[in-house]
């Protein structure tokens, strides 16, 4: 097992994927938001492991860095979603909790970098 799969953030970071991929399958969006929504949460998780093979703190803080603006990306997107009605208003609280979560712990993670 590599270290990161052994992080917290890492594992949230999945299932913050993971559930807005159910999103994706469940709901009928258009296909661009479909892409838009999957790569950015897929990104979060994904550059939270790159960042921990870094050596360096400053490479470490900009994977981390890219995966919190990722994270900002996803809610951006829900947020939209919401609005148009396509996410029910607790289905989008629900997202936002996780999202505020995972980009308070990745903020740490930052700040302790700097």
């Amino acid at each position: 097992m590599f270290d990161f799969q052994n992080l917290p953030v890492y594992k949230k970071a999945k299932l913050f994927h993971v559930n807005c991929k159910k999103i994706i399958l469940e709901k009928k969006l258009d296909k661009y938001v479909l892409d838009q929504l999957g790569r950015a949460s897929f990104s979060v998780p994904l550059n939270i492991a790159e960042g921990s093979g870094k050596f360096s703190k400053a490479d470490r803080k900009n994977y981390f860095t890219t995966a919190r603006a990722s994270v900002f990306e996803c809610v951006a997107v829900l947020d939209i979603l919401k609005d148009e009605r396509k996410l029910s208003d607790s289905e989008f609280e629900g997202m936002l909790k996780d999202a505020d979560e995972l980009s308070k712990i990745l903020y740490a993670m930052i700040k302790n970098l700097s």
